[in-house]
């Protein structure tokens, strides 16, 4: 308790407990609905896209956020009209754009004058380096997406899990679909400045993942999510903070050794089971 109190006298850990805060409810509400939808490779294409937006934004000397949100969201359209119109060659066209959007960030960070960009940062994370500035970019993110979320709850929750239901009830499928994708491109964005790049996809899956076996409403499983993911994010940053670990790594290491509990915890419980009906108890 005394390590925490004096890690929160500096502000840029201030500043990143804030960060992983508004970190955790965007990827409870988004990674609700990635996990739900079975959308995880989707994620991962839009991750890796987003990359040619970091390119773009310091090519160009635009601020990070507004250069790799831009693309990311033409890229998770691009996705989402292939999925929409060719399903059974989604995956490999979805490769195709994953692919091409980082080495278009590649080389347009080659092109960049005078690039000096410590890359590591974008692809592991670097919570520990947030700017106040940012934050409150960061905020109004988190309001807008969770907004339309809790806006729209009923249409998701039709989508998520009856879609031709959906269909039949007038419900928007198509625009619904694309509007997700766009949140989703917009919250990646966000949290590849928290864990990076390459670790994105399990902060928003984790959490989400562990939730589904104990929620009994899509509202639950997302508030669930918010909660577990503001966990491992503490617990990630103390762990960092007192063994000199990279933040964004140690916070994925938490979330993927609580994945792997609860799964072992399963497994244990499901043989007892049998075991239980064996003996005719």
């Amino acid at each position: 308790m005394t390590m925490i109190l004096e890690a929160l006298q500096f502000e840029f850990m201030r500043n990143a407990l804030v960060a992983g805060l508004l970190t955790s409810i965007i990827c409870g509400f988004m990674g609700t609905l990635v996990v739900v939808n079975r959308i995880v490779f989707l994620s991962g294409g839009i991750a890796h896209a987003a990359y040619g937006g970091i390119g773009l934004a310091f090519f160009f000397g635009w601020p990070y956020l507004t250069g790799t949100i831009g693309f990311s969201v033409v890229a998770a359209m691009l996705m989402s009209i292939i999925t929409l119109k060719a399903r059974h060659r989604a995956d490999t066209i979805i490769g195709v754009v994953w692919a091409l959007g980082m080495a278009i960030g590649v080389i347009l960070l080659d092109l960049t004058p005078g690039y000096n960009v410590d890359l590591m940062s974008y692809l592991f994370g670097s919570i520990l380096t947030v700017p106040s500035s940012d934050l409150w970019i960061m905020g109004v993110i988190v309001l807008f997406v969770c907004s339309l979320v809790l806006l729209f709850y009923n249409q998701w929750l039709a989508l998520s899990y009856d879609e031709e239901f959906a269909r039949i009830r007038g419900v928007p499928v198509n625009a619904l679909y694309m509007g997700m994708m766009i949140m989703l491109a917009i919250a990646i964005v966000m949290v590849i400045q928290v864990v990076g790049l390459i670790l994105v996809i399990a902060l928003l899956t984790i959490p989400p993942y562990i939730m589904e076996k104990f929620s009994k409403s899509l509202l639950q499983m997302m508030l669930g999510s918010s909660l577990l993911g503001l966990i491992f994010t503490i617990s990630g940053l103390w762990l960092s903070y007192k063994f000199d670990l990279t933040s964004g790594a140690t916070i994925i290491l938490v979330s993927g050794i609580v994945f792997m509990l609860v799964l072992l915890g399963e497994k244990i419980l499901r043989l007892k089971k049998q075991e239980m009906r064996a003996v005719g108890l």
